[in-house]
């Protein structure tokens, strides 16, 4: 009997000191083989159904982005393996200060940054987001205030509306501010995003300068200013209305493929004296104003109601073309919300009163930016040119009208990644090579 139990004992350890050599072969030294997991088959099967379906949530770039994916996804392995599982090294860190609107145009839209919390109407709100070898983190809200936060980095990149003399009363205090701490070490380096003059009357931050002996390394201004340089004084895109809580606008399958139900569109404020009042009557007295969305206003309203933010979002969506008349500068927010809809701006393409014009290395103005990137507009000199190209637009098919929502959209998701190239390069180029030479 104890034999046996003694045996029964051998056997069982002899099992298990088999069944642990086993297990540390299978774990450590065993080959390793690609199984298809259950959520690889749900993908392969969502794949499947999203084909037959073609919903809403078709993206025209899908092809794009699986091969940016997987470029990535090696470009990750290749520095994990490079770096042995250490952090990845960041060459520059900049905070950006969001005190105009326009900063949510840059974070939202042309970085794709995250920002917390959702809620618009929050006092503080920040995201951060790695991209290359720079870390970017961007901090917005009535609650940013000079002196009430910290500074997170070496570098700075102030967003400021200076388009009339109290926003730049205002701008001025957060430049003193960013100037006290270079004076005392605090900071390296500071580059500005400013929200110009629609008359670019910009001297007044000309002293601010670092070639004119103030501090801000690099000038990115709005609006077709001469000062515009290529060399630390660059222009910037106008955007959307992020003031009046434009979205970020994802493209989809309907909004690309589906027929439009009006032509052209123009909700907006009619000013007297203005070429908006030509533009009302040209489309009345051709009976056009059947054909288009058209709602006119007598004033302009610097907010808009939930109501006619949605309207305004269904006549984009609805209109194969925006009709974009000229205001106090050729450049207008509509421009651009337009493009996010696929819906084709129709610029009236004349400069307006003011210093704004051909700069030393722009020679297109108006819309020196957009028309050096190439932007796939209509551009007319008058609006009597209108019937004519309402005329050409009824003789378009709807697979003609396709490819060209296509070609916009794509365009306009190639701009502001250039932009976004732009502006990171300008800063890398400007501040990582005065501290390399310092």
């Amino acid at each position: 009997m104890r034999l046996t139990r003694k045996r029964v004992c051998s056997a069982l350890l002899a099992a298990y000191l088999l069944f642990s050599l086993y297990a540390a072969y299978s774990v450590f030294l065993k080959p390793r083989r690609p199984v298809a997991s259950r959520a690889g088959q749900k993908e392969k099967q969502g794949r499947a159904d999203h084909a037959a379906l073609r919903t809403d949530e078709w993206n025209p770039w899908e092809v794009d982005e699986k091969n940016d994916l997987q470029q990535k996804s090696a470009t990750n392995f290749h520095l994990l393996k490079k770096m042995g599982g250490q952090e990845e090294q960041t060459d520059l860190r900049v905070q950006i200060w969001g005190k105009a609107a326009i900063g949510l145009y840059l974070w939202q839209h042309i970085f794709e940054g995250p920002l917390e919390p959702a809620d618009v109407s929050a006092q503080w709100r920040e995201g951060s987001m790695k991209t290359g070898s720079s870390f970017f983190s961007f901090i917005t809200g009535p609650a940013v205030v000079p002196g009430y936060f910290s500074v997170e980095a070496d570098n700075v990149v102030l967003v400021l509306n200076g388009r009339e003399e109290g926003k730049i009363s205002y701008a001025t205090q957060w430049l003193h501010y960013a100037q006290t701490l270079i004076e005392t070490h605090k900071l390296r380096h500071v580059a500005v995003v400013l929200l110009g003059s629609e008359q670019c009357r910009n001297e007044w931050i000309n002293p601010y300068l670092k070639n004119n002996g103030g501090f801000v390394d690099l000038l990115f201004v709005i609006y077709d200013s001469p000062l515009v340089n290529e060399e630390n004084i660059f222009q910037w895109p106008l955007g959307v209305a992020t003031y009046r809580n434009f979205p970020v606008v994802e493209p989809n399958w309907s909004m690309l493929q589906s027929p439009r139900l009006y032509q052209c569109n123009f909700l907006g404020t009619v000013y007297k004296n203005s070429t908006r009042e030509i533009l009302m009557e040209v489309l009345v007295q051709n009976g056009l104003n059947k054909l288009c969305w058209i709602s006119p206003r007598e004033e302009w309203w610097p907010q808009e109601t939930n109501e006619s933010l949605r309207n305004y979002q269904d006549a984009l969506l609805q209109s194969d073309l925006t009709l974009c008349p000229v205001g106090v500068n050729t450049e207008c927010y509509r421009i651009y919300e337009a493009c996010s809809f696929g819906s084709v701006p129709v610029v009236e393409d004349v400069m307006t009163p003011g210093n704004c014009g051909n700069s030393s290395v722009h020679h297109g103005a108006p819309l020196q930016l957009l028309k050096a990137m190439g932007a796939p507009f209509i551009f007319i000199k008058n609006w009597k040119e209108l019937p004519a190209v309402l005329e050409k637009e009824q003789n378009l098919t709807l697979e003609q009208k396709i490819q060209r929502r296509k070609k916009l959209m794509e365009w306009y998701r190639q701009f502001k990644i250039q932009m976004k190239q732009k502006f990171i390069s300008a800063l890398q180029k400007s501040f990582l090579h005065k501290d390399r030479g310092s």
